[in-house]
C-alpha cells in the first residue's frame, strides 16, 4: 500500500505503508487524484515519467539538487552514488548522495531506488532491497 500527503503546491510525501489500507478520500483531491492515476499508470507499465507537481519545501537546497537529478535517471536505467555526487558537481559527495537519497520523501516518483553502488550491487533502499529489485525489475522489464 501507498501513503500520499500533498500541499497546496504539489506532493509531499509518497511512502510505502505496509500496515495501513489506503486513504480512499484521496481521489478527491486533485493533485492526489493525478498522482494516484500517474502511479497506476507506472505499475502497468504505461508511464515512465511523472509530470504531477512536487513540493520540496523546508529540504535543504544540497537535498534539491540530489532530487532534481534523482528524476533525471531515464526510466530502467540506473547510476552510482558517486556518479550522482560527480553530476551534480559535488564528485566527493557520495556519502553525502546517499544520505540525501535516504531522505527522499517522495518514493517511486523521485526514483531513489534507481541508485546503486558502486560495485554494481543494490545498497539501501528505506523499503527494503527487495522492493527496491522488484522497483528495478518493473522498469527493465517495461
Amino acid at each position: 500500500m501507498l501513503a500520499i500527503s500533498a500541499s497546496e503546491r504539489g506532493i509531499v510525501s509518497l511512502k510505502f505503508d505496509d500496515e495501513n489500507d489506503a486513504n480512499t478520500s484521496a481521489s478527491q483531491i486533485p493533485v492526489l487524484a493525478q498522482c494516484t492515476s500517474e502511479l497506476e499508470e507506472y505499475f502497468d507499465k504505461k508511464r515512465k515519467h511523472f509530470t504531477v507537481q512536487l513540493d520540496w519545501s523546508g529540504a535543504t537546497d544540497f537535498n534539491k539538487k540530489v532530487w532534481t537529478a534523482l528524476c533525471e535517471i531515464s526510466h530502467g536505467k540506473v547510476m552510482t552514488y558517486a556518479q550522482m555526487a560527480t553530476q551534480i558537481g559535488h564528485p566527493k559527495a557520495a556519502r553525502a548522495v546517499g544520505r540525501a537519497n535516504g531522505l527522499n520523501p517522495i518514493a517511486i516518483i523521485v526514483p531513489c531506488h534507481r541508485l546503486i553502488g558502486t560495485d554494481g550491487h543494490l545498497r539501501g533502499y528505506a523499503y527494503g532491497l527487495k522492493r527496491k529489485k522488484a522497483l528495478l525489475d518493473l522498469e527493465r522489464n517495461l
